[in-house]
């Protein structure tokens, strides 16, 4: 599928049903790694517009815990799909995937994550590991595409699912993915709102799913993506040429705009 400009969006009237943004967070609403006053001020755009933001991020849950609740959103999922976290600090939060025991399961990541790294002796554990409930994490900073490769081939024959961001690789189950996530909280949670009034916004390969047409038709990646596109099967159905914040600053000022 060929990602097309925003500017064709904006001429075939794209915004008609949008009610609901489903956004990536790092890199896609960060400026070099952090929260920016233009952030601040999209988020409230879109509020003061009638439409409703949900984050979906790889963050961990403690992470993620706290930033459901200070950003104008309806919530955040995190853990690419493992877990969501109401705006409400008073709700519990829901697991996602399919797992029966978390102690269990996060003993079979690192048991997991150490046998990777014997393979891998490079690969650093994340600081926010302690942090999660549904996944384990490594930075994925000087890894080469070849070495992305390899670990997902090694995944795959250990019975796990891969993925990995400009900041992070996931170890997690296969079935885990923030598009089939979103889809299930969407129908467990907000029943209002139908995959076609759904905008969802992505910048690294974790987001793949969230770019996948059959679950969300429409989509926008923001420009730093491209560097990525050749290697996804899903494509946004729209692009930004201006990279993190910018590209999702602009997007706002097309709905806003238009609203």
């Amino acid at each position: 599928m060929t990602c097309l400009p925003l500017s064709a969006a904006i001429a075939c009237n794209f915004h008609h049903d949008v009610r609901l943004v489903a956004t990536d967070f790092d890199g896609t609403l960060t400026k070099c790694g952090k929260i920016t006053a233009d952030l601040l001020q999209s988020l409230t755009d879109l509020a003061d517009a009638g439409f409703s933001v949900l984050i979906v991020t790889g963050r961990s849950a403690g992470w993620v815990n706290g930033l459901a609740t200070y950003l104008p959103v309806i919530g955040a999922i995190a853990e690419n799909g493992g877990v969501f976290f109401s705006h409400r600090d008073t709700d519990p939060p829901v697991i996602l995937s399919a797992i029966a025991d978390l102690s269990e399961h996060k003993l079979k990541l690192a048991q997991t994550f150490a046998s990777l790294q014997e393979k891998f002796p490079q690969i650093q554990e994340s600081a926010d590991n302690r942090f999660r409930l549904t996944d384990w994490t490594f930075d994925v900073h000087g890894l080469s595409y070849e070495d992305l490769q390899r670990i997902n081939a090694f995944c795959q024959q250990a019975g796990w699912g891969f993925t990995y961001s400009s900041i992070q690789c996931h170890i997690k189950l296969a079935t885990q993915e923030k598009g089939s996530a979103l889809q299930k909280l969407l129908s467990l949670h907000f029943p209002e709102y139908s995959p076609q009034q759904v905008l969802t916004v992505g910048d690294s390969p974790n987001d793949e799913s969230l770019f996948n047409s059959s679950l969300f038709p429409l989509s926008v990646g923001v420009g730093n993506l491209w560097e990525y596109l050749p290697r996804l099967t899903h494509t946004p159905a729209y692009i930004t040429q201006e990279k993190e914040v910018e590209g999702f600053r602009k997007l706002v000022r097309c709905l806003t705009n238009a609203s």
